[in-house]
């Protein structure tokens, strides 16, 4: 009889609770075996929408329809056991109406079995994120540079490079502190504003392009491992994977082609 204890995930209180403690670690995912990978050293894992960009060539976050989400958090939940998975909502699946975020959100956690879903948008998005939240929906909040708002926003723009937009980016993280999220995804922020945020609030602040000061951080995990042809400039490259699987590639071309493949013991009789 085995006495070893079940995994079990981490929650959103517990994600929560971590305001001013350990840091959070956290990373993208969009496929079940990074996904496995990642499941062992994050304590949440994002389904993010920018594997429209990443995975599906697109050139932004834009056109990422609901099903590809869903289908691709249904494989990151799949291949993890510990970790706290969130799904992005894409683009015009949550802006109209509480009423059509509230379907959309309930769609991705039964179809997936996430745990919490992320929407773009500070105090403009409050009323929505309540609404979730008073229905039983976890939200993780994102402010600052919002890639969904990049036609807006005149491209990926670092944000608060202004000192007197800073108030307004404050009253954003107040604002879905204050309607229920249980953290906030700080993007593309300088990092005075960033630290200016993380003290604001008495949720967890997750930044990504912000601040060190920040309650926890998150990186595309292509980003970081060299995947991406474009990394942007704060992104430390950890790994460098790009060139190594091209080098693989190019050596299994040359043996095919040179008669030179493995031999018997690799062939199926």
């Amino acid at each position: 009889m085995s006495t070893q204890a079940p995994v079990r995930r981490t929650t959103v209180p517990q994600i929560r609770a971590r305001k001013g403690g350990e840091p959070i670690v956290s990373l993208t995912s969009y496929h079940a075996h990074t996904a496995a990978i990642v499941d062992r050293y994050a304590d949440f894992i994002l389904v993010g929408d920018s594997l429209g960009m990443v995975m599906h060539g697109m050139e932004s976050t834009v056109g990422v329809p609901l099903d590809l989400m869903i289908m691709h958090g249904k494989a990151v939940v799949r291949g993890t056991k510990r970790a706290l998975i969130v799904v992005d909502m894409p683009f015009g699946t949550y802006e109209e109406s509480p009423n059509m975020a509230f379907r959309n959100a309930a769609k991705i956690m039964k179809e997936t079995a996430c745990g919490a879903v992320k929407l773009e948008g500070g105090k403009r998005m409050a009323e929505t994120i309540h609404f979730l939240v008073e229905r039983g929906i976890p939200v993780m909040a994102h402010i600052g540079l919002t890639p969904q708002s990049s036609h807006v926003m005149g491209g990926f723009k670092t944000q608060g490079r202004d000192e007197e937009t800073w108030a307004a980016h404050v009253e954003d993280a107040r604002a879905v502190a204050e309607a229920g999220a249980f953290a906030v995804v700080v993007e593309g922020v300088v990092e005075p504003l960033a630290d200016k945020i993380t003290a604001a609030v008495a949720i967890p602040t997750i930044g990504i392009g912000a601040s060190k000061n920040c309650d926890g951080q998150i990186l595309v995990l292509e980003d970081m491992l060299g995947l991406n042809p474009w990394v942007p400039k704060f992104v430390k490259m950890y790994g460098d994977l790009g060139p190594a699987i091209e080098r693989a590639v190019a050596e299994y071309a040359e043996e095919v082609k040179t008669r030179a493949f493995p031999g018997e013991e690799h062939v199926y009789r």
